[in-house]
């Protein structure tokens, strides 16, 4: 008996070699193994998939969240009470997370496609693992911290599902290849169809998912409202030092229909534009009066307040990093920005004709003004000589009691109450945050004839997918981004969108057919030709030209030892040996 080494498979390939390199550190001379990939290698490959989902949702999340970027970072300021961008440094760890874990699974695809051995060197190991740890935390903090913006995932799927889906349909064709020739070179019809049902199961309800997408935006384009009017808050923040006269000016500089603003009452009674509770983030309090700068704003009266400036934190934080694109006449006015009062952001809108909407803030305990603050603001707006039509009272305390003083105050609620309520309490107009209101209460209040006003709309997507909706307003931070938005992002009719869906769906299906065609058209033609009488190895050699150097040399070795064996004991007794592992890819020789 003679032993013969079975046939040893070295390659010189450039791509094959970065390949199993930067995915398993291998770069030296590589030994190709037929053997299958381990247990525990296929573990690190599911961890590895669900690393990569759960970083794509959180990267969509923070692409969506983008539209209250300045309202996270307000809110990490009044927790920690220091002001600083919050978001850069959460981006930049998911963009690099999001890349190092997208490359991982290109090259686990890759090691798939051309039948190699998933082996994850174990520093790529300790990356994913640091990825997928880092992101559980990140999502557990933002659930806790700022729970209420998960809201913004499904109304934003309400502008991009459409987009999404054909992504996705796109992807899972692309994906046909890979299962397809996984499939050809299966050799259990088990896992062949195993493998096939799931691919399937996925791929139908992909097909299927339009089903369940509902988007204002899918309607007539003849039966759209005009654009929501624009209520600047805080005027034009990005362009100005919020609540200021020069962010006001700038505000209607973009030809908004109102302005909102926030409001609390000093200590002398006069109210003033405020939106923390102490001045240390929007002015010098800290350098005019060290020893007070914790104190709650109300307690300043009206003269210290005229005293400290307003603009110069604007132009050293730069919070929406816009300083760089203004011009030198705009930096000076910012730097020489002062607290401005509620009586003259009223005289300005009277100038203008426009709207104003204040939220108001009542003073804390012990402080002078603490009962008489409603009392106090109506005056001011009474003595501002502004038409009561364009002012919308927010404040629930002694409603009815103003009621009767200024009978033509716009009774504005900042709370969500049924219609029922509302006109019961005489109130004509609703202000809630975006995320308040479903299409369908929005009909509802409409309906009712009680005017709806959704804050904190700054992004044009949700500008766009409002605008399809029939809101007659909105309030935003970024009234020169949304002044030209002329249209809204996308809009088209159910009948135009069953086309794109339904055509999308069949040109998929076609390619996935046409994938899985040709990647087992040997196969297939061998089984319905009925050509019993050559063996696997000869038949797959026929589409060598499409298969990997590896591929062939296997079926090059199997169809050798066919041969030799069928002088000896016929394919029963090479069967035998493949069934033992001796296919030419172990380093056991092979009795003769």
């Amino acid at each position: 008996m003679v032993k013969h080494q079975p046939l040893q498979v070295y390659e010189k390939q450039l791509c094959l070699s970065c390949l199993t390199g930067i995915y398993g550190c291998r770069w030296k001379r590589y030994q190709r193994s037929h053997d299958s990939t381990t247990k525990w290698e296929c573990l690190w490959t599911l961890v590895l998939v669900v690393t990569f989902s759960l970083l794509l949702v959180w990267s969509y999340f923070w692409w969506e969240a983008h539209n209250d970027y300045n309202e996270f970072n307000w809110f990490l300021y009044n927790r920690s009470g220091e002001w600083s961008d919050g978001t850069v440094p959460i981006l930049a760890t998911t963009a690099a997370g999001f890349t190092y874990i997208a490359l991982l699974m290109i090259l686990a695809l890759g090691h798939i496609a051309v039948g190699q051995q998933l082996n994850l060197h174990w520093l790529h190991k300790i990356g994913v693992t640091a990825a997928l740890l880092t992101t559980i935390i990140g999502v557990i903090s933002i659930n806790q911290m700022w729970g209420e913006e998960w809201d913004i995932v499904p109304i934003s799927l309400q502008a991009t599902g459409p987009f999404l889906h054909i992504g996705a349909v796109a992807a899972i064709t692309a994906l046909a290849w890979l299962v397809a020739g996984q499939v050809a070179r299966a050799e259990k019809t088990s896992f062949q169809l195993g493998l096939l049902l799931v691919y399937l199961s996925a791929l139908l309800a992909l097909y299927l998912a339009p089903l369940t997408i509902t988007s204002p935006c899918l309607m007539d384009p003849s039966s759209l409202k005009p654009p929501p009017a624009i209520t600047g808050h805080q005027g034009a923040p990005m362009l100005a030092p919020e609540n200021t006269l020069m962010s006001f000016h700038k505000a209607l500089q973009q030809r908004v229909a109102g302005l909102e603003t926030d409001v609390t009452v000093s200590l002398d009674g006069v109210p003033f534009l405020m939106r923390d509770r102490t001045l240390r983030r929007t002015t010098d309090v800290s350098t005019v009066f060290p020893d007070r700068q914790f104190d709650d704003a109300s307690l300043f009266n009206w003269t210290d307040l005229q005293g400290l400036n307003a603009g110069r934190w604007f132009l050293k934080d730069d919070p929406f990093w816009t300083v760089p694109s203004l011009t030198p006449r705009d930096i000076a006015w910012a730097r020489n920005q002062t607290v401005s009062s509620l009586e003259q952001v009223l005289r300005l809108a009277t100038r203008s004709n426009v709207s104003i909407l204040f939220n108001l803030r009542r003073p804390p305990p012990g402080h002078p003004c603490r009962h008489t603050w409603i009392n106090d603001t109506l005056e001011t707006v009474l003595q501002s000589r502004i038409r009561q039509e364009q002012v919308m009272w927010t404040p629930e305390w002694d409603r009815d009691i103003v009621r009767q003083v200024a009978r033509d105050l716009q009774q504005t609620s900042i709370e969500k109450q049924p219609v029922k309520d509302l006109r019961q309490k005489g109130i004509v107009r609703l202000k809630l945050r975006y995320n308040q209101a479903s299409a369908q209460e929005i009909r509802e209040f409409l309906e009712a004839n009680v005017t709806l006003t959704l804050s904190g709309v700054n992004d044009p997507w949700l500008f766009s997918v409002l605008w399809c909706s029939g809101v007659p307003s909105v309030s935003s931070d970024t009234p020169q981004i949304l002044r030209k938005v002329p249209y809204p992002v996308w809009l088209m009719s159910p009948d135009e969108y069953n086309m794109v869906w339904i055509a999308t769906d069949l040109i998929s299906f076609a390619i996935v057919i046409g994938i899985f065609v040709f990647q087992n058209y040997h196969m297939i033609r061998w089984r319905l030709s009925g050509m019993r009488r050559y063996n696997p190895e000869q038949i797959m050699l026929s589409a060598a030209v499409r298969r990997s150097s590896r591929e062939v040399n296997i079926m090059k070795e199997k169809l050798i030892f066919s041969e030799v064996s069928n002088g000896v004991s016929g394919v029963d007794e090479l069967s035998m040996f493949a069934e033992n592992g001796y296919d030419g890819y172990t380093n056991e020789g092979i009795a003769h």
